[in-house]
């Protein structure tokens, strides 16, 4: 039984510092002490020692493990290991790991989090909110933009052009507003709560697209030029990458250049002919200055040994001869401008390439880079303002509409989904917030911008249907008055762009995470192709058996956490989001583990098996989704009238996340999930949906004015200006609100209970009654002209509705 109790006490203490990561030196001193306690009470004898000594010397002295352990294995290694090709090593050494590496990494540090600095607007930014964005939002007319003029109106592309919306990212010694990656998204959101046309306008430019890419690589002249342009609107950018044959695979376009000499503005110069096809290029039919992607060939070698340079990115004024400007896309009645490109062995010198010649084969780390923020930025935002002002607006529009004699918003069958609206309103906001913190710190995050650029899309969408199922006719109808049909039309538009939404959580989200957010993957990749053998021993040493104590702490701490629930792990707080936090600490064990054990079984072939790679690649995901909502809480002063939807949101996050891991222990290579189902879920799935109280709950804050109703619908436009449907619908909702107490008034007074309905008529019975004042008479006669507002839909004359053109574009192609 001594002995026993021994050898239970070693494993005991190697698995505690296991648990808490100790090094391998630290953790083998540990054991001989405790086995020099063991000999001095003569339990432990020389062969106990001996096998130690076997065990602990090879692996803690550098010469011999590195000779007789790392060696063989990094041999080993390199045969089975498949080289990556460039755009691969582009793709995963662009950009920079920040949070999400910690989630990955199986023990988050939850202090790390809340000390990131609490996004805030500059006075400036804020101006710019309250003055043109606030203005521009006035003049629009979404009917007018979606069904009359197929466009803005140019007295908004004017508008947009003189006040910098086009300038939000260009740095102010070109003219630009320099505005931080949160202001942008501040002003995305409000403009994609009145228009998706208006949001994508405004975003492509200051998202992927040749201002972004000047200011990192462009040269001296190309910034001097350009910058300036770009800022004041005399120049009108996009960006073409999308080819027919090459969408998801962008690496794979067929685009080319060809370097060679040629004439331009009357001399021989050194250049390339560019022969390319383009399609769902945004602002393409409008845009004075074409950034473009394509291969680079020399055949020539007039640039050096090279024949294929790689991708390449030029700018190309869409005036230069042999630039052909196609006619526009029509992307599911959304009317923003969208359409291809084309040329055909146009001619242009060597100086078009953005950053110059020496940049000439730098196309695809540059579009990279790039593209982690922008898709960041641009697509989450905008969906994030969406569902915001669909949150609000949705709640406005359940408390207004009655049927069975109660407010639509009561019935428990509509606050279901009104919760799912509500909840992921909070969510979402607090994740861009979380994301643009990161950009503006200085981050350029790969992996983060594909996880809220796939999440924050998919929830908008499911949104949109949940709002149109709430609205009913009022959904489905078009006109003015409607606020929510063409945003449902548009939905799949983000779902699509940017990386395909199936492409971006299948290969994507893990293809990347677990490469760059994995402590020692990178590095054990790296080492294996180095040239330097002593170095890439070392380096490989190091990784592989760092590697090889994070696989077993994490194993350790799965284990632990799966068999206490998580009760006695770390949480920075000891309210109701207590348990939010230990959970979070069990499942990022879960994912490291299972992270480890799926690269283990399948190697290489992991990135073809997209199922599984998608399944963990959702528990990173709904992690990020659950930390940020947490984090907005912390950040806004923990106001527990907020708690319902901070509980739905992240219950929400933590089921979808434990129903993907369920299916992944289904799936498991190998057979492994069974097993590994007794280590992370020892007593099965302890996550539930969130409840039926719980959506009341939300149901409910939507419902009410509140300070909480107000953080939902933060910085969205509310003003009841003329075209701005969800406006008048706010106002109404509050004359509503204030016009109960007089329906029960008039009800008490009058013996009846009368419907809450026709209140300009029950105005005129209670001021028949004596029982009102004129101010009340007018307030309910005003409500019942904006509740008929909120309720009816638009109808039109036969001959509108007829697919024509305008007659200015008729006399224009006549002309």
């Amino acid at each position: 039984m001594t002995s026993l109790f021994w050898i239970f006490l070693v494993l005991f203490t190697l698995g505690a510092l296991a648990y808490i990561r100790v090094s391998l030196f630290t953790s083998s001193v540990v054991v001989a002490i405790i086995m020099a306690a063991g000999t001095a009470t003569g339990i432990i004898g020389p062969i106990s020692w001996l096998l130690f000594l076997l065990i602990a010397l090879p692996l803690n002295v550098g010469p011999i493990r590195k000779n007789l352990i790392t060696k063989p294995l990094l041999k080993l290694y390199k045969s089975i290991m498949p080289e990556m090709s460039t755009t691969e090593k582009e793709a995963i050494e662009a950009g920079t790991t920040w949070w999400e590496a910690d989630l990955f990494a199986g023990k988050p540090n939850w202090k790390k989090l809340h000390n990131y600095p609490v996004a805030r607007l500059t006075a400036e930014e804020q101006a710019f909110l309250d003055g043109p964005v606030e203005e521009v939002c006035k003049m629009l007319n979404q009917h007018q933009v979606s069904h009359q003029l197929a466009d803005l109106p140019a007295e908004i592309w004017q508008y947009l052009k003189d006040h910098g919306f086009f300038a939000m990212i260009i740095k102010k010694k070109y003219g630009g507003l320099e505005y931080s990656a949160y202001a942008q998204s501040r002003v995305l959101q409000k403009l994609a709560g009145v228009s998706s046309e208006l949001a994508s306008t405004v975003g492509v430019p200051n998202s992927l697209g040749p201002g972004e890419l000047l200011q990192h690589y462009g040269t001296p002249d190309q910034q001097d030029h350009y910058l300036p342009r770009l800022a004041k609107g005399l120049e009108v950018p996009c960006f073409a990458l999308t080819s027919p044959e090459a969408g998801s695979d962008a690496g794979a376009i067929p685009d080319f250049g060809i370097v060679c000499k040629g004439q331009w503005q009357g001399e021989e110069v050194l250049g390339m002919k560019l022969t390319w096809n383009k399609r769902y290029i945004t602002l393409a039919p409008v845009a004075t200055v074409l950034g473009l992607a394509f291969k680079l060939q020399d055949p020539d070698k007039l640039l050096g040994d090279k024949t294929d340079l790689g991708i390449t990115c030029a700018l190309i004024p869409t005036d230069v001869p042999g630039v052909e400007t196609g006619r526009r896309h029509f992307p599911l009645n959304c009317m923003f401008q969208n359409g291809p490109t084309r040329g055909n062995e146009v001619f242009v010198p060597l100086s078009f390439i953005i950053g110059g010649p020496e940049m000439a084969g730098q196309g695809w780390r540059m579009l990279v880079e790039c593209l982690s923020v922008g898709r960041g930025i641009t697509l989450p935002s905008n969906s994030a303002g969406g569902v915001k002002t669909a949150a609000v607006a949705t709640g406005a529009y359940a408390r207004i509409r009655r049927q069975f004699k109660l407010p639509i918003g009561k019935l428990e069958g509509i606050e279901e989904p009104m919760a799912r609206i509500g909840g992921n309103a909070y969510l979402m906001d607090a994740v861009t917030s979380l994301t643009t913190t990161g950009i503006d710190m200085g981050e350029k995050p790969s992996v983060i911008s594909a996880i809220v650029k796939y999440h924050l899309t998919d929830r908008m969408q499911k949104c949109v249907i949940d709002a149109m199922d709430i609205h009913g006719g009022k959904g489905v109808c078009l006109g003015e008055g409607n606020y929510l049909g063409r945003g449902y039309q548009a939905a799949p538009i983000a779902i699509t762009v940017e990386g395909a939404n199936i492409l971006t959580r299948s290969m994507i989200i893990y293809g990347q995470g677990a490469i760059r957010c994995h402590p020692y993957v990178l590095a054990e990749m790296e080492s294996a192709f180095d040239p330097d053998t002593q170095k890439a021993l070392h380096d490989f040493d190091s990784a592989l058996f760092g590697h090889i104590g994070f696989s077993i702490s994490n194993f350790i701490r799965s284990f632990w956490l799966g068999l206490t629930s998580s009760r006695f792990s770390n949480s920075p707080y000891n309210d109701k989001t207590k348990r939010y936090y230990q959970q979070m600490n069990r499942f990022s064990a879960n994912l490291a583990l299972l992270s480890d054990l799926a690269m283990a079984t399948l190697g290489g072939e992991l990135k073809r098996k997209e199922r599984i790679s998608a399944r963990l690649g959702d528990l990173l995901s709904q992690l990020y989704l659950a930390s940020a909502t947490l984090k907005r809480y912390q950040d806004e002063g923990r106001q527990t009238e907020d708690l319902a939807l901070v509980q739905w949101a992240v219950e929400d996050a933590l089921y979808k996340l434990q129903d993907s891991l369920d299916d992944l222990l289904d799936n498991f290579p190998m057979g492994l999930g069974k097993l590994l189902r007794l280590v992370i879920f020892p007593f099965g799935r302890t996550v539930k949906r969130p409840s039926d109280v719980l959506d009341h709950q939300v149901a409910k804050i939507m419902q009410t004015p509140c300070a909480s109703r107000e953080r939902l619908g933060k910085g969205q436009f509310w003003t009841p200006s003329e075209h701005n449907a969800v406006g008048i619908q706010e106002q109404t909702f509050k004359d509503i609100l204030a016009c109960e107490p007089l329906h029960n008034k008039i009800c008490k007074a009058s013996g009846k209970r009368l419907p809450f309905m026709w209140l300009d008529k029950l105005a005129a019975q209670g001021k028949a009654l004596g029982i009102l004042s004129d101010e009340e008479v007018a307030l309910l006669e005003r409500a019942e002209i904006g509740r008929m507002k909120s309720i009816n839909v638009a109808d039109f004359d036969p001959q509108e509705l007829k697919a024509q053109m305008l007659e200015t574009e008729k006399q224009h192609q006549a002309a």
